[in-house]
């Protein structure tokens, strides 16, 4: 492996700009969840890209905003550790001919740094070409970008550009992991995600900030080549547990059913899961139960 390249990339942005979807769309497997609602993901969350060129490794964070309870302050302390130590920053945005204040924002916490930052312009085919020419001319001053790069993650636009550009500010060195590896996440934490993943895409607006799934048991029945899955989705209201179940447990039973279909796909196997739906008021503001809901004090060092 003489001549490889390897390091660290931290991918930040405002909600919702697509930061999951583009890592995703690189290491070639669904690892992160994505949604239309912003602070879909929550925790940090760490992928590998492994080619002959090298390894790169991804840091997917939250997104960058101003937090309301302790579960959004633990997002911003994610981000922020997330964007120390790194070899490269990939600073994701959406094609706009104005800066507005929250990349504003993000820029001013930029300019302090000393690592490298490429600025992606994500969602190109969503508008017409001089557009992106705009967007360019509207962020080019803003900060001392090594590179400017286009991209659609969703439609698959500029992606193989980027990784060569990615692996251009990389030091050279030798493989970090394992090559057959490609996330840090156990499979339990994935499994709990693609579940409030599908929570997410189906229930009202008022619902999703406020809910977080837990998984009770995963044992495997391998002689009948079947997964009993049991998951608990935690709300912080009476009102919202209704809403979740649903009219006789139709909404819990739609969660389910779109869940379900994608951990087989993960687990390569058949899936028999159960949900549960339990309240715990305030949850968000409760570091004790932040803890017991898997986010991590090491994500915020």
């Amino acid at each position: 492996m003489n001549n490889t390249k390897s390091g660290f990339v931290t991918l930040i942005g405002r909600p919702n700009v697509g930061k999951s979807t583009l890592m995703n769309r690189i290491i070639g497997q669904k690892i992160a969840i994505t949604s239309n609602k912003p602070q879909t993901t929550r925790n940090r969350i760490e992928t590998v890209y492994t080619d002959e060129r090298g390894q790169i490794v991804f840091l997917d964070t939250p997104g960058i905003h101003k937090p309301k309870n302790k579960l959004g302050q633990y997002m911003q302390r994610v981000t922020a550790a997330a964007m120390n130590g790194v070899d490269l920053i990939l600073w994701l945005i959406e094609p706009d001919e104005f800066v507005g204040g929250g990349d504003s924002y993000i820029a001013s916490r930029l300019a302090s740094g000393k690592t490298p930052v490429i600025l992606v312009i994500n969602k190109i085919d969503s508008i017409p070409h001089e557009n992106i020419l705009m967007t360019i001319e509207a962020y080019r001053n803003l900060l001392p970008f090594v590179e400017i790069v286009p991209v659609s993650a969703l439609r698959n636009k500029g992606i193989d550009d980027l990784v060569s550009t990615i692996y251009k500010y990389l030091p050279e060195g030798p493989y970090l992991f394992d090559p057959d590896i490609i996330t840090d996440q156990p499979e339990r934490a994935i499994v709990s995600e693609m579940i409030r993943e599908k929570a997410l895409q189906v229930l009202s607006c008022e619902v999703p900030h406020g809910i977080a799934v837990i998984i009770d048991s995963m044992k495997d029945r391998e002689e009948k080549h079947i997964c009993d899955i049991d998951a608990t989705i935690i709300c912080e209201r009476e009102s919202h547990k209704g809403i979740i179940i649903g009219k006789r447990g139709a909404m819990l039973k739609r969660i389910g059913t779109n869940a379900r279909f994608e951990i087989e796909r993960l687990l390569g196997c058949k899936v028999n899961l159960k949900l549960f739906v339990k309240v715990k008021e305030n949850w968000r503001d409760s570091e004790v139960l932040m803890a017991n809901y898997g986010f991590r004090k090491e994500d915020e060092e």
